[in-house]
């Protein structure tokens, strides 16, 4: 690991001045990533970190990752400007200056071992560099021993949408992950989050809070996050997963302990009966239509496990996993034709008429 300590130590300084226009470059890459939050809130929310920028990590995990960011991108730019100045430096000093120029050969060389030796060297001295960076990332990251206290979350990648899990808190939501706040200076929260997937390999990716994992099918996969600050973390399917992967899309709340505590007894509530007509309908119609055969709600028939469970759908920010503020008038849209949000996903148009379609809202609203 002596490379390891050479690096961290020589070049913090030339990284401080380097990563402004590297913030600059990955910002214009991911702005179509970070497109998808201009979408309003349906409730007053924390800060909204909106552009998916990994030079600004929130997590110990993505601090972990920017060190060896910051020297392959050292490593390229130094590639970079050393070929360009080959490039020039032949360009004019054997640039044509006159017309005898066009009529004699210049001399020609057939092999050189001091430069075969450089272009062979200086790679593999620059490989084995970046594997030794590597290594040690990896390992910091992988092998973290998670504290006995630790949040565990079991996320589930389905298409395409995302089943949240609290095993030991009894908790299941959808699309929106809610954890406590860690402190640098005081006692660090990780939360720990089991990976699997339903159908096809998805990806976890909040790049603020962490590298991309995989969810792949019969196969189980960890990582972990530890945010530094409060506030809506976006994130997205990285892995192409079908029709709507690019709407496959995640929110990570960061809270303070005091209001993920609220949210977690909020959670294990039961929600309320509805008491307007209106709502009182639609949750007859909730049950007697097909609904009940994919969705879950908490302390009634209905069981189904192929849709995200609605207990406490109403203060969700999002529906479709994302794709709309999770108000009346886009939750009527998504009950008429779920296909003008959400082209190609499996949520069915149930042909509902217009006094169904107003009771199921008013239904589904009281799920608080």
């Amino acid at each position: 690991m002596a490379g390891v300590s050479l690096f961290r130590f020589y070049i913090p300084g030339f990284l401080k001045t380097f990563t402004p226009f590297a913030t600059a470059a990955l910002l214009i890459f991911t702005a179509g990533t970070a497109s998808f939050a201009a979408e309003p809130q349906a409730t007053p929310t924390p800060e909204i970190h909106r552009i998916a920028d990994i030079f600004q990590p929130l997590s110990r995990p993505a601090e972990l990752l920017l060190e060896p960011t910051h020297l392959v991108l050292l490593i390229c730019l130094g590639i970079f400007l050393v070929v360009l100045a080959v490039l020039a430096y032949v360009l004019i000093k054997f640039r044509p200056r006159g017309p005898e120029d066009h009529l004699e050969e210049p001399p020609q060389v057939y092999g050189s071992y001091n430069i075969e030796m450089a272009w062979t060297v200086i790679p593999c001295l620059i490989v084995f560099v970046l594997v030794l960076v590597s290594a040690r990332s990896i390992v910091e990251i992988q092998d973290r021993p998670m504290p006995e206290d630790a949040l565990q979350i079991r996320l589930i990648g389905h298409q395409w949408w995302w089943e949240i899990q609290y095993p030991e808190l009894g908790i299941i939501t959808a699309n929106e992950i809610h954890v406590p706040v860690s402190s640098k200076d005081g006692k660090p929260r990780p939360t720990h989050i089991i990976l699997e997937s339903a159908d096809v390999i998805h990806s976890f990716w909040v790049p603020q809070l962490a590298g991309k994992t995989d969810l792949v099918p019969n196969r189980v996969n960890h990582t972990w996050i530890e945010p530094f600050k409060t506030g809506v973390f976006l994130g997205n399917c990285a892995e192409y997963c079908g029709t709507q992967h690019a709407n496959m899309l995640l929110r990570v709340i960061v809270q303070t302990p005091e209001d993920f505590q609220k949210w977690v007894e909020n959670q294990k509530q039961l929600p309320s009966e509805p008491k307007d007509v209106i709502a009182i309908q639609g949750k007859k119609d909730f049950y007697d239509l097909s609904c009940v055969a994919c969705h879950k709600i908490d302390s009634t028939p209905a069981e189904g496990v192929f849709g995200p469970d609605l207990t406490k759908f109403a203060i969700r920010q999002t529906l479709g996993a994302g794709v709309a503020a999770n108000t009346p008038e886009n939750l009527h849209a998504w009950l008429f034709q779920p296909d003008s949000l959400k082209p190609g996903c499996y949520m069915p148009d149930m042909k509902l008429s217009p006094q169904q379609l107003d009771s199921l809202v008013a239904y589904l609203q009281t799920l608080k």
